[in-house]
């Protein structure tokens, strides 16, 4: 059985045959209930399904674009109901090294000891970070061989793998022309701090804002052109807009030989933020191939004030071209860059909740199939999760249909289903329940991991409860 929110996700869906399309439903329906199973255990373990599924994912007809452009239409719809809108994108490693034979068509990720592809996906969100759906992707794979980093500065970027993030950035700003009534706010991290990216905003529609991590302490000039200093001492210099106090998680770095300041080790604390701002023009870099324009940016500087002895001080520094006149619109600024760390709960749903990297296949042709249809149902996982938390009073039945709230209720409370459903939040936290979530008072919410393990019981309950339950169709009547 095919599930509704499917039949509407895929509504555009042209695999060039009708059988092709109903047969992606079908298998993203069933991996929707297991996603982190195998593919025989997601589809029912039978040889005609499981056969059915994996001639899909073998299917040189069809490509990873195929497959995720409904998702993508789908994500447009949802878009253009919005007032604003944060484009957030960003780069993950998909590590598909195995024992012994390799993936075909995988490529290196660090020298020669791991092998995979790599995934540069544009994701949009609502302002309180609801997620919209993936609205374009860029996969690849790199070529074996030593590293050219010593000739990185004459090759044009087009030929670089930084390239992906002036084509999503240039895809942003299209989208924002195509909805003009959308406020759309493209946000990267510090690896997007591409002089050619920062300086095609030049000729962006008035409804596209964006936001940059800086990376580089660039040159400044002033109005005439000349040298005037360097980025971090102009705003150094300039005056503290407002202080600011927030609390920190603690942190540990994913790779013990990453030496970058923003990624060494921290202990959870309270501290207290300088909030910088002044607008000023970042000097255009050599490019011998061509020509490069003064740009004017706006930058932002919240720098921790006396931070531990021994620990790395908070900083964030940041360009844009949103205004920042006052402590209202500076913090705008600062709540949007917020919402880039959302992509990565995206990343970690993909790979813990769906295990796509566990997923077994030959070629890496029919892993990218699977990987259009595990990104699906990662945002699936993540839409529920955090639309229960801003919507938390809706209607569960703007998420799940009957079939699959009421047997949650029945199973977590021991008590026949209500009439009236119950609210968007409360199925979700007895979803997060059935996959390990503690609910009690002033817990913290339920996060995509607990979710997600709830939705593969929830499969299995609701077919049971259309088969059992109390308005199941039984033989002979």
């Amino acid at each position: 059985m095919v599930s509704q929110w499917v039949i509407d996700e895929l509504e555009t869906v042209d695999l060039g045959d009708k059988r092709r399309n109903e047969r992606l439903a079908e298998v993203l329906s069933a991996m929707a209930g297991l996603p982190s199973k195998s593919i025989p255990a997601a589809v029912g373990a039978g040889h005609n399904e499981t056969t059915a599924a994996y001639r899909l994912f073998d299917n040189d007809a069809i490509c990873f674009e195929d497959i995720l452009a409904p998702h993508i239409d789908a994500c447009y719809k949802r878009l253009a109901e919005q007032e604003v809108v944060i484009l957030a994108h960003d780069t993950t490693e998909l590590d598909l090294t195995k024992p012994n034979t390799q993936v075909e068509g995988a490529g290196p990720l660090d020298g020669s000891s791991r092998y995979g592809e790599l995934l540069h996906p544009l994701m949009a969100f609502t302002p309180t970070g609801t997620p919209l759906g993936t609205v374009a992707a860029e996969l690849w794979t790199r070529e074996e061989g030593p590293s050219k980093a010593d000739d990185r500065k004459k090759v044009p970027i087009e030929e670089k793998e930084s390239l992906r993030w002036l084509e999503n950035h240039r895809e942003a700003q299209l989208i924002a022309s195509e909805h003009p009534e959308t406020q759309v706010v493209c946000v990267a991290d510090s690896e997007a701090d591409i002089f050619e990216v920062i300086e095609c905003n030049s000729d962006s529609p008035k409804n596209f804002w964006w936001i940059i991590r800086s990376c580089y302490d660039r040159s400044i000039v002033d109005q005439h052109g000349r040298p005037s200093g360097n980025l971090h001492e102009k705003l150094a210099a300039s005056k503290v807009r407002y202080t600011k106090a927030i609390t920190i998680r603690s942190h540990q770095p994913k790779l013990a030989c990453d030496k970058r300041a923003r990624n060494q080790p921290r202990e959870a604390r309270q501290c207290e933020l300088e909030v910088r701002a002044t607008t000023l023009t970042l000097k255009n870099p050599y490019r011998p191939d061509r020509h490069l324009r003064p740009t004017k940016v706006n930058a932002i500087w919240a720098h921790e004030i006396d931070p531990p002895e021994g620990d790395t001080p908070i900083s964030w520094l940041l360009l844009t071209n949103m205004p920042i006149s006052n402590k209202e619109e500076i913090e705008l600024v600062l709540s949007y860059y917020c919402i880039r760390w959302l992509i990565e709960v995206f990343f970690r749903t993909l790979k813990s909740g769906t295990r796509i990297e566990a997923k077994r296949f030959e070629k890496i042709e029919r892993f990218e199939r699977c990987l259009a249809v595990s990104m699906i149902l990662a945002w699936r996982t993540f839409y529920s999760v955090r639309i229960g938390r801003q919507c938390p009073d809706v209607s569960c039945e703007a998420v799940f249909v009957a079939d699959e709230w009421q047997p949650v209720y029945k199973i977590v409370t021991g008590k026949d289903p209500p009439k009236k459903p119950p609210t968007l939040k409360e199925i979700v936290r007895m979803i997060a329940r059935l996959g390990g979530y503690i609910d009690r008072p002033r817990h913290d919410e339920p996060g995509t991991d607990t979710v997600m393990r709830g939705m593969e019981r929830l499969y299995d309950i609701s077919s049971c409860w259309r088969s059992f339950g109390p308005n199941a169709t039984r033989s002979g009547e």
